[in-house]
């Protein structure tokens, strides 16, 4: 083998032994032999000591021997810009990828060499968005725009159009939809997607229609979407059309894929269907802690709390499943809606001795919930006097539920008293507090005193948001809300109430 031969073949294995590195000093290493073999001026075998560490677990701790390499390397191209934009949009600084992006575009080098790529403005999308610099981002869509670049190339439609959905200006997100020729699923499921997060899944299912109606074919992400739209709007009657295709084209979707059995489950369980919700929940082949988390949490929204007891013990025994933070919490809250204390009291005292979980403010607050609705005023007490942190606004509340419930005034007091100092300055949880420490006086028998509370909330000028409620009739859903005057059917609403109130007393 000639002297030639024998340095291709060593060069060939280093480059090897740097893509097979999985820890940062066999990277070293790696780069230790290249400077011994005088390849450490080499872009591209240099460019290969970055790609080993982006693919290394914590880069936070790798990223400034990163730019140390990056630092080193004399001829830089576009490959070396890119990685150090996707290095940097994975670490606790994204935004140090537009400085990169910044370098990249000043470069004095041969422009050919150093142009962006798509995949440059992807990576850089994803850093800005990692960075929350939203402006950036739209900096970037206009640049790409202006400068024709890229501007029909999928990956970079799918970043921008996330752009404008993860800031929440879904108007301009769906202008940017509309202007992609063809999208393809991965887009809908972003559009979709930022109707859910943006609580608007009535909207999502709209353009979940849209889809269809297109012939376009979702996948299971984008299904799982559009089972939460259907959960967060109560849209009952599109959840079950939703199972009835997926049962008819991919039933195995169903039955072994646990996101979207999951989305099933708590589609049925929020659209109030518990017990549908909980035959589709016995028929999947495969549960995880979310699958019991959706079905527990399910017994608590309806106070059935030794099911959610029983299914704690189910999800370790059948399915060697751990509860996590969440669970317990769903489980304590349905001992308390359930009136299970000594079941609550177990599961509270086994948190951390049996399943390593560290209870949390809403953990004590649930107990507290639960110790007020028994009449535990003393206990209830005593779990917030022992608690390792400073109570949160969530514990007060649950005391002073209870003493609304109870009818006590001096422990209602206090809560209120808490309350007041923890919340100062947040108008609606000032408003809810007084209003309570009222209702206890009232029911007290202490008229003066709950008086002044009204005229204090009055002073204060302090006035609470409305509620409103969502009802789906033949598919469209409906929202109403508390003291609304302006809706244009409003004569013919308060006619059929009364006319259901009528049939409503006839059949009692």
């Amino acid at each position: 083998m000639s002297a030639l031969s024998r340095f291709h073949h060593s060069w060939k294995t280093l480059i090897l032994a740097t893509q097979l590195s999985q820890t940062l000093q066999q990277i070293k290493s790696s780069h230790a032999s290249f400077i011994i073999h005088n390849l450490h001026r080499n872009t591209y075998a240099v460019s290969k000591l970055l790609t080993s560490l982006l693919h290394l677990p914590n880069p936070n701790k790798h990223s400034p021997y990163a730019s140390l390499i990056f630092s080193s390397i004399q001829s830089r191209n576009t490959f070396v810009y890119d990685t150090m934009i996707r290095i940097s949009a994975r670490t606790s600084s994204p935004h140090l990828g537009v400085h990169y992006f910044k370098l990249m575009m000043s470069e004095e080098n041969d422009v050919d060499e150093i142009a962006p790529s798509y995949l440059t403005f992807h990576f850089l999308l994803v850093a800005c968005l990692n960075a929350s610099l939203f402006v950036t981002c739209k900096q970037v869509h206009s640049f790409v725009v202006k400068n024709g670049v890229f501007a029909s190339d999928g990956h970079v439609q799918t970043g921008i159009l996330r752009v404008y959905v993860e800031d929440g200006s879904l108007v301009d997100a769906r202008k940017v939809f509309d202007e992609i020729t063809d999208p393809d699923v991965v887009k809908w499921d972003v559009l979709i997607n930022g109707y859910v997060k943006s609580g608007l899944g009535s909207e999502g299912l709209v353009v979940f229609r849209e889809m269809l109606g297109r012939g376009i074919e979702p996948d299971k992400f984008l299904v799982t979407t559009a089972l939460t739209a259907c959960a967060q709007g109560g849209g009952i009657s599109q959840g079950k059309w939703i199972h009835e295709v997926l049962m008819k084209k991919r039933g195995r979707w169903v039955e072994c894929d646990v996101f979207v059995g999951t989305a099933l489950v708590d589609m049925y369980v929020k659209c109030g269907c518990l017990e549908t919700g909980v035959e589709v929940f016995e028929g999947l082949s495969k549960r995880n802690v979310f699958s019991w988390g959706v079905l527990i949490g399910g017994y608590a929204a309806y106070g059935y709390g030794e099911e959610a007891v029983t299914c704690l013990e189910r999800m370790e025994r059948e399915d060697g499943v751990k509860p996590d933070s969440v669970v317990l919490l769903a489980v304590l809250a349905a001992c308390a809606h359930g009136g299970l204390l000594e079941e609550g009291r177990r599961v509270f005292d086994n948190m951390e001795d049996r399943y390593g979980i560290t209870p949390k403010h809403e953990h004590y607050s649930c107990v507290v919930d639960l110790m007020c609705r028994a009449g535990r005023f003393d206990e209830a007490v005593g779990v917030i006097e022992e608690m390792p942190m400073k109570p949160l606004a969530s514990v007060w509340g649950a005391l002073l539920n209870g003493c609304r419930t109870h009818k006590n005034v001096e422990l209602g007091e206090l809560a209120v008293k808490n309350l007041l100092e923890l919340e100062k300055g947040n108008a609606d949880e000032e408003e809810a507090a007084l209003v309570q420490l009222s209702s206890i006086y009232m029911t007290a028998q202490r008229n003066g005193e709950a008086s002044k509370i009204r005229q204090m909330i009055g002073r204060k000028g302090i006035r609470k948001a409305p509620g409103c409620s969502e009802l789906e009739v033949d598919g469209n859903v409906t929202r109403f809300v508390s003291g609304d005057v302006s809706h244009p059917n409003l004569l013919q609403i308060h006619i059929m109430i009364h006319l259901l109130s009528v049939d409503a007393l006839q059949i009692l």
